[in-house]
């Protein structure tokens, strides 16, 4: 059944793929190639909201089959003509394997907010600087930490030619807890290589490596490796960004998956950061 769905996600995925019309400078303002290295830029001055499948395997879920999607609007906020500010807000749906199909266990699992200050006329180097929170809105126990946590956020990352390079990072530490559930002691890295080749399309790999620091010797780290193809595209006239990424965990903890397969789709709006209210 977890198999089918999969099957049936990367067929509709494969179609998209081939099938949205390439941007034109016409309708769309800008090349395809521009607007995606825009759309690989996590503090770029584009709208944007992704939607983010991911279909989890192997390890500790053997056959059966662990989804998450992730809802990630992100918002540039133009404080003044030197600054920006991009807020990126993450909203998890989780499902996760029962007994049976019919014990999923479905719920929301807890929000997180990534705020990042970044130059609104960066150099060779962009970078953005700010804090990330967590917020205990799980509607789940399987997934309920109760915890409020906090931390810095960071991403740096270059373009050059066709390739934009970088890395975000963050660590979130728990301020306060409910009591009972675990804390947060968590950092995540994700960097990420895009090689653009031409009209929208990309090759693309954007590893999340995470370790909980508060985990046993050997279940701390969750070290993905793969790779994926994305394209920069329109449908109905509306710019988006379509992708498709497999990842295995060379190192993950017992109970976690092995085995990723992540579909993406970006609804984009390239008019620019909103200024901010005064």
């Amino acid at each position: 059944m977890q198999r089918d769905i999969v099957k049936r996600a990367f067929l509709v995925a494969a179609a998209m793929l081939a099938l949205g019309a390439p941007l034109s400078r016409a309708r769309a303002q800008e090349d395809p190639t521009a607007l995606a290295k825009k759309t690989q830029n996590p503090v770029g001055d584009l709208i944007s909201l992704p939607f983010q499948f991911n279909f989890n395997t192997g390890g500790g879920f053997g056959d059966a089959t662990f989804y998450n999607l992730n809802f990630q609007p992100v918002v540039p906020i133009k404080l003044s003509p030197k600054w920006n500010v991009i807020a990126r807000t993450i909203v998890p749906f989780v499902s996760l394997p029962g007994a049976t199909p019919a014990d999923r266990v479905r719920g929301i699992g807890d929000i997180q907010e990534q705020l990042f200050l970044s130059p609104a006329q960066p150099g060779g180097l962009i970078w953005g600087l700010g804090a990330a929170f967590s917020f205990p809105t799980a509607t789940n126990d399987a997934v309920r930490t109760g915890t409020w946590a906090a931390g810095p956020n960071v991403v740096l990352l270059t373009m050059t030619g066709p390739w934009v390079l970088g890395a975000l990072a963050n660590q979130l530490w728990t301020y306060h807890d409910e009591g009972g559930a675990p804390e947060v002691n968590q950092f995540l890295v994700q960097p990420f290589i895009n090689y653009n080749f031409g009209v929208g399309w990309a090759l693309s790999t954007a590893p999340i490596i995470t370790a909980n620091w508060d985990a046993p010797d050997g279940e701390q780290w969750t070290v993905p490796v793969g790779l994926g193809l994305t394209r920069t595209t329109q449908f109905q006239g509306r710019p988006m960004s379509i992708g498709v990424q497999y990842y295995h965990n060379v190192e993950h903890p017992s109970g976690a998956a092995a085995n990723q397969l992540r579909f993406a789709l970006s609804l984009l709006f390239p008019s620019g950061p909103k200024p901010a209210r005064r």
